[in-house]
C-alpha cells in the first residue's frame, strides 16, 4: 500500500514512525496510508523554511510573481489530475472539485498582483526637508493548518500571498485527504520555487502543536471547526504568534413572502447539499417568514429533492457524494435522529442511504427537517452534512434575532424582492458575509473571507487585502538629509 509522505526542502521525505489510513469515501475502503510527522520531522521542515527565508525575502517581488504566473499555468494544465485526487480521497464530485480548484486559482491570480499591492506608501515633505514612507516587510516562517473539506482551495487561500509577501511557509494539510495538496505543492516547485521556501508535513496533533509552539514560526493560519480554532488561536497567541483561526458556521437563509420561490428552492438545494454539506458556507437553516411561505417552501424542496443524485465522485451526473468518513456519517445521522426526537418533522430522510455498487461508502442522502426550533441540538450546532433545517418565524425581524444571537456568524442570505428590506438586513445582521438572493456569498479573491462571533478568532480575514496585512509587518521610515539650509537648535518639545 502506498505511503504519502512529506515535502521538505524541495524533496520527498518518507521517514515515519506512525501512519494513518486514507479512505476512498465512495467505496469505504482504505486506499493508501499517510505518514504522520513527529516533532523532529516538523522541526526539519521549519529549519528548511528558516534557512530559505533570507534569500527568498530578498528576491525581487517581480521575480516571485513570475514563479506564481508559471504556477497558475501548471495548475490549469493539471486540473484533471488534481480534481481526480480530490474525488478519490474526499468524495467530492468531479464538477464540484473543479469549482474548488477554480476558486483556488483565483487566489493565485490575486497573488500575482503582489508587485502592486506591496508598493507601500510615500509622502514627501511631511516636515521641512523630511520625507516619510511605509513598507510591507515579511514576517519570516509562517504556517498553515488546513481542513479536509477543501484540500486545494483553502491551502491556496494562504500560501500564494504568504510567499509573494516574502515569507517561507510550512503547510500541515488534513491527513484525511492529503494527495491533492501534495500535488499542488509539487507543481509549485516545478514552477521554479526555490527549495525550502514551501514545505508540507502531514500529521496530526503532534505536528500541529509543534507548529504552534516553535519560536521560529511567526504566524499561523487555520481553517476548521470552532473548538479546534479556539485551541489553535489560544495556543498560538500564548506563544507570541500572529494567528487567524476560522471556525465553524450555522448559516441561515431568510425567505421572505415576496421572494422568487422557485429561485430560492433551487439555490437552497445547491447551497445545502453541494459537497454533501461539508462546507463552512453551506446554507443549513432556511428561515421561512410565515406559515404560508414555509409550507410552499417545504413542498417545493420536497419535490425537487426526489431528483437528487447521490453517489460516487467519478460519476459527473451525481449531485453530491459521500461524507469524508464513517464517523462523520454516523454523526450526521445522530443529528437527524436528535431533531426527530426533539419534535421536528423529518420530511425527507437521508439516513441509511444505499448507493448501488458502493455498499460500504459513507453516504447520507439529502435530508429536510421541518418545524425545527432554536432549542434543538440540530439547530444550535454545526452538522456538516447534507441536512437542511426549516425554522418558521412571523417576521424578518424575528428571523434576524435568531441569526444575531446564534453563536456563529459566518454567512447568511436573504431572499426578497424588496430593496428596503435587503438594505436593512445587510446593515443590521451580525454576520461576516451576507448574500442578497445569493446563497453562497463567498467573497472573490480580491476581497477577504471571514465570519464574526465564534466563526473567526483573530483580527484579520483570509486571503485578499487582509492577507497582505496578515503576512507582513509595516515599517515606516522618516528621514531628512543634512542641509546647509536647515539648521535647528535643541528642541525639547514633542515634534509637531
Amino acid at each position: 500500500m502506498s505511503i504519502i509522505g512529506h515535502l521538505i526542502n524541495g524533496e520527498s521525505h518518507n521517514d515515519y514512525t506512525r501512519s494513518q489510513d486514507v479512505y476512498n469515501p465512495s467505496t469505504g475502503q482504505v486506499a493508501s496510508q499517510v505518514a504522520l510527522a513527529d516533532k523532529t520531522t516538523v522541526e526539519q521542515a521549519i529549519s528548511a523554511a528558516q534557512q530559505a527565508f533570507p534569500a527568498w525575502r530578498d528576491t525581487p517581488v517581480a521575480k516571485r510573481a513570475q514563479i506564481m504566473f508559471r504556477y497558475k499555468t501548471l495548475l490549469e494544465e493539471n486540473a484533471e489530475r488534481i480534481c481526480e485526487l480530490v474525488g478519490q480521497q474526499h468524495g467530492k464530485i468531479v464538477h464540484d472539485a473543479m469549482g474548488e480548484l477554480t476558486r483556488g486559482i483565483e487566489n493565485v491570480e490575486y497573488a500575482c498582483a503582489a508587485p502592486e499591492v506591496l508598493k507601500g506608501e510615500h509622502s514627501r515633505n511631511v516636515g521641512p526637508g523630511i520625507d516619510s514612507w511605509s513598507e510591507f516587510q515579511a514576517l519570516g516562517v509562517v504556517a498553515g493548518i488546513t481542513p479536509f473539506n477543501f484540500p486545494v482551495m483553502v491551502p491556496m487561500w494562504m500560501f500564494p500571498m504568504a510567499l509573494m509577501c516574502g515569507n517561507s511557509f510550512v503547510l500541515k494539510p488534513s491527513e484525511r485527504d492529503p494527495s491533492a495538496t501534495m500535488l499542488i505543492a509539487e507543481l509549485l516547485h516545478q514552477a521554479g520555487l526555490p527549495a525550502g521556501v514551501f514545505n508540507v508535513v502531514n500529521g496530526d496533533k503532534e505536528a500541529v502543536d509543534t507548529l504552534l509552539t516553535d519560536p521560529r514560526v511567526a504566524a499561523v493560519s487555520f481553517v476548521g471547526s470552532t473548538p479546534i480554532a479556539e485551541y489553535i488561536y489560544s495556543t498560538a497567541t500564548a506563544n507570541g504568534k500572529r494567528c487567524q483561526a476560522l471556525g465553524g458556521a450555522k448559516n441561515h437563509a431568510i425567505i421572505m413572502p415576496d421572494a422568487d420561490l422557485d429561485n430560492a428552492v433551487n439555490s437552497l438545494l445547491g447551497a445545502a447539499f453541494g459537497s454533501s454539506g461539508e462546507r463552512c458556507m453551506a446554507l443549513s437553516v432556511a428561515v421561512a417568514v410565515g406559515d404560508e411561505i414555509a409550507d410552499r417552501l417545504v413542498d417545493g424542496l420536497t419535490q425537487q429533492m426526489q431528483n437528487l443524485k447521490v453517489g460516487a465522485y467519478s460519476d459527473k451526473e451525481n449531485d453530491f457524494g459521500p461524507l469524508i468518513s464513517a464517523e462523520q456519517r454516523d454523526k450526521v445521522e445522530m443529528y437527524i435522529s436528535s431533531a426527530e426526537a426533539d419534535g421536528a418533522t423529518v420530511v425527507v430522510d437521508g439516513r441509511n442511504t444505499q448507493v448501488a455498487g458502493y455498499p460500504d461508502g459513507f453516504y447520507v442522502g439529502g435530508t429536510l427537517i421541518d418545524h425545527v426550533t432554536e432549542t434543538m441540538k440540530a439547530y444550535q450546532e454545526e452538522i456538516f452534512g447534507p441536512v437542511l433545517c426549516v425554522v418558521r418565524v412571523d417576521s424578518m425581524e424575528q428571523g434576524m434575532q435568531l441569526i444575531n444571537k446564534h453563536q456563529f456568524g459566518n454567512g447568511t442570505c436573504l431572499y426578497t424582492r424588496d430593496g428596503e428590506a435587503a438594505r436593512y438586513f445587510s446593515d443590521n445582521i451580525q454576520v461576516g458575509m451576507v448574500g442578497i438572493n445569493i446563497p453562497l456569498p463567498v467573497p472573490v479573491s480580491y476581497h477577504s473571507f471571514g465570519g464574526w462571533k465564534r466563526s473567526l478568532f483573530g483580527d484579520l480575514h483570509a486571503y485578499g487585502p487582509d492577507a497582505v496585512r496578515f503576512y507582513t509587518k509595516r515599517k515606516t521610515i522618516t528621514q531628512r538629509w543634512p542641509s546647509a539650509s536647515v539648521r535647528e537648535g535643541v528642541n525639547f518639545s514633542f515634534p509637531s
